[in-house]
């Protein structure tokens, strides 16, 4: 007789360390947002996110994807690289002007907007940074407390520390040279 599996454990996001080394041996990667840690904020916003390229690389996009829970309020801000952001469900309203599911906004660096306010139903939005640069700097005589870029940034540098510290889980580089095989042979 099978003993039924007791609740699965919610998946561990893979450490920078080892992305970098399953793109340096395989040259790519294939993932779900379930598979992404989903930080809970302390205003309630719940974020994923993971880098495009090396996850460790200042240049590399960063991908965001948020939930904004009804009426969620973040105040104005920046961030030192472009970025563009699009609206999966919900709406939201920037500065003075509201932004629905398919609405599509671009952001130059260094540009402040805001705030932002969740609409009644909440807001799911997908953002895409161009570099690494993406925590929020406040503006104006804004405090910083409803950013959360600080929370991302320890949870990110926590998750990355508890693999270090297990030596166990480093990846070894293949040492096998790759080549690729010529059709013609």
């Amino acid at each position: 007789m099978a003993v039924p599996a007791g609740p699965a454990s919610p998946p561990r996001q893979k450490s920078d360390a080892e992305i970098r080394a399953e793109l340096t041996r395989k040259g790519h990667m294939a993932f779900s947002w379930d598979d992404l840690d989903k930080l809970e904020l302390s205003n309630g916003i719940v974020t994923s996110l993971y880098r495009v390229g090396m996850p460790d690389e200042a240049s590399s996009p960063t991908v965001f994807k948020v939930y904004y829970p009804p009426d969620c309020f973040v105040e104005a801000h920046t961030h030192e690289c472009d970025y563009t952001e699009i609206v999966v469900e919900g709406s939201q309203r920037v500065g003075a002007t509201w932004h629905h599911a398919g609405d599509i906004r671009i952001g130059l660096a260094n540009r402040g907007y805001g705030p932002l306010v969740a609409g009644p139903e909440g807001a799911t939005v997908l953002f895409f940074f161009a570099d690494g640069r993406w925590p929020a700097i406040t503006i104006g005589k804004n405090d910083g407390s409803t950013l959360g870029s600080d929370e991302i940034e320890t949870h990110l540098n926590s998750r990355n520390q508890q693999f270090e510290a297990r030596p166990h889980l480093h990846p070894t580089p293949d040492a096998s040279p790759r080549t690729r095989r010529d059709p013609g042979l």
